[in-house]
């Protein structure tokens, strides 16, 4: 999105910091970032980082300190609302040219109060599944919690998009998996689908996206794809 000139902002909400590391932001332990925003009540406008790499590109980072979180908001007022709040105060203080195009909140792979917030915050939510049997018995789970946030704290949000990723097409189990998240879920299913790659778990490691760090490789141009029909579909909508 941002290579199209669009100014993304990215919130890494997951402990483990993945986004905050493809995206070369700093976030060891003690690094000011998200958790000193939903804990401390930190404006977001002191952590955000501008990425090296793709200009237009902003984030949020995540560090370990975010493990403890889930407990540390548990007695907190508003708890469910504490990204909502800040990140509204963030975009409503921006300059006209300064307003962001896209918010992106990455969120950690459970279910808890960090994953709450960002689905209070959010208007939509983007859900990439991995194209093997275990993941369709979580995603049965996360819509039901997506259900349950519409009916009680943010009757606005709406599944939009699914991705399909780490698809392998020398197994039948991938197709097969494919095939009933695209039944099930029609049109909200992107038509690109992201191959298993060696390229993309490399990636990582060298503090890059697999789109900075091998723009011409098949996981490159599969994410460069799902990002343009994701703009079509603001288009159509």
């Amino acid at each position: 999105m941002a290579r199209a000139g669009l100014r993304v902002l990215v919130i890494d909400m997951d402990p483990q910091g993945n986004a905050s590391t493809a995206l070369s932001i700093p976030h060891l332990s003690g690094t000011a970032g998200i958790y000193d925003v939903l804990i401390d009540g930190v404006p977001m406008s002191d952590v955000v980082r501008e990425t090296p790499q793709v200009p237009g590109l902003w984030c949020v980072p995540a560090t370990i300190d975010l493990a403890g979180a889930e407990i540390e908001l548990v007695p907190l007022v508003a708890r469910e609302n504490r990204l909502r709040r800040a990140l509204t105060a963030f975009l409503d203080s921006r300059a006209p040219g300064e307003q962001f195009d896209m918010v992106l909140i990455d969120c950690p792979p459970s279910l808890g109060l960090l994953t709450v917030n960002a689905f209070v915050a959010a208007r939509e939510v983007l859900i990439p599944i991995q194209c093997e049997y275990y993941a369709l018995e979580g995603l049965s789970q996360l819509l039901k919690n997506v259900e349950l946030i519409q009916q009680h704290l943010n009757s606005d949000l709406e599944v939009s998009t699914i991705l399909l990723t780490m698809f392998d097409a020398r197994t039948r189990l991938a197709s097969d998996v494919a095939d009933q998240v695209r039944e099930h879920f029609g049109e909200k299913v992107l038509r690109v689908v992201i191959p298993r790659s060696v390229r993309i778990s490399e990636a990582p490691s060298h503090g890059e996206t697999v789109i900075t760090y091998d723009p011409a490789s098949s996981g490159a141009l599969s994410y460069m794809e799902a990002a343009a029909q994701m703009r079509q579909q603001e288009v159509l909508v």
